[in-house]
């Protein structure tokens, strides 16, 4: 019988080499995880603190996000991306200040006919309403109709009435005011600044990614641009079609303020659940005002909204925007409040678009993990 051949045994000097290897390179990467985590934290401190500043830098990086791709084309064609930013800006201010122009006027003469609609609403409410309440409830409502009609007729009959009842607003909370005066001064400048340089800023990251790290991070970074582009795309094409079905659904319906209504719930959809809460409560309101029939009336507008919103949910947003990024209902909640904690009104606009990116990371980290030794073995 054949002996087997013996196995080599490791030498001992070698086999501590090893193993001491395997503990500095276990410790390296504790530290390099604590690490990690450390400046994770000192950053969401530090955005956390920094977040009343935050939201013109974070509305003039979108907006140069959006108007790259134009300054692109114009530098293509021999124009200089210094002036192709100044025209970038001179575009987004004309359309700024004609979408003013044709909804002021337009909102201003919604304003002053429902301020004629009140006087009639007060007596509805007084003869039909407020004893609704008390039957039905039992809370007892006084409820003066004359006085709240001179309260109307000397403040809010006219334009000049409004401006007057602004002005000494903007009196009151002049601070205020005036901190969102500069919010929105900044916007311009650092979007100017950020879309000229935005070739430098983007060339300079990724000078800084290890070379080792480049294809996937930079293919990650290729795949959020893509989710993004597309996201905010189809976003558009929804509001845009939401706005002409409420404006359409709701004067079918008989409601003056359908105009104003319609305009403000279609083109708030990509806020999720604020843009409809908002216009069915404006709607309501509208429509308790307007109707002799208060039933009828917020029957009627509740079910121009409910069809919206499957419409929207069902149809129109699955085809625009891709099922939106593929997040969980209960994500999308999370993301929203988590958000709009830290970043204001800003973080809930940037919530789902941020979740679309942070889902990509997530995504390839699975696959790289899903490959790696760890996972297999």
């Amino acid at each position: 019988m054949r002996d087997l051949p013996r196995r080599k045994s490791t030498p001992l000097f070698l086999t501590r080499i090893r193993a001491k290897s395997q503990a500095v390179s276990t410790h390296w990467l504790g530290r390099h995880a604590a690490l990690s985590a450390i400046a994770l934290t000192v950053a969401a401190l530090l955005v956390w603190l920094l977040s009343p500043i935050l939201a013109p830098f974070l509305a003039a990086g979108i907006l140069a996000y959006i108007f790259n791709p134009v300054v692109n084309r114009m530098a293509a064609r021999g124009i200089s991306r210094t002036l192709g930013s100044v025209l970038a800006v001179l575009m987004l201010m004309i359309a700024v200040a004609l979408l003013l122009m044709i909804i002021l006027p337009l909102f201003y003469k919604e304003i002053a006919q429902l301020t004629q609609l009140i006087p009639n609403f007060l007596d509805q409410a007084k003869n039909n309403l407020v004893p609704w309440i008390n039957a039905k409830i039992g809370v007892e409502i006084n409820l003066d109709p004359s006085s709240v009609r001179q309260f109307i007729q000397d403040n809010l009959s006219d334009a000049s009435g409004i401006a007057k009842r602004i002005f000494s607003s903007v009196g009151t909370g002049g601070l205020a005011v005036v901190g969102a005066l500069v919010n929105l001064g900044l916007i311009p400048v650092v979007f100017f600044y950020v879309v000229r340089d935005w070739p430098m800023m983007i060339s300079r990251v990724d000078a800084m990614i290890p070379r080792r790290f480049h294809q996937g991070i930079s293919d990650i970074a290729i795949e959020i641009d893509a989710v993004l582009s597309e996201f905010l795309r189809g976003q558009l094409l929804v509001m845009l079609i939401m706005s002409a079905f409420y404006v359409t659904g709701l004067w079918a319906v008989g409601l003056k303020f359908a105009l104003p209504v319609g305009l403000i719930t279609g083109l708030m959809v990509f806020i999720p659940y604020l843009g409809v809460g908002l216009g069915m409560l404006l709607g309501t309101i509208a429509a308790v005002m307007q109707y002799d029939n208060m039933m009828v009336g917020v029957a009627l507008v509740w079910a121009i909204f409910g069809v919206g919103q499957i419409i929207e949910s069902f149809l129109v947003t699955p085809k625009f925007v891709g099922e939106r990024i593929g997040l969980h209902p209960v994500a999308v909640i999370f993301a929203l409040l988590a958000f709009g904690q830290v970043f204001g009104f800003f973080g809930i606009l940037l919530a789902l678009p941020a979740s679309a990116a942070i889902l990509v990371g997530l995504r390839h980290l699975q696959l790289r993990y899903q490959r790696s030794s760890l996972f297999t073995h």
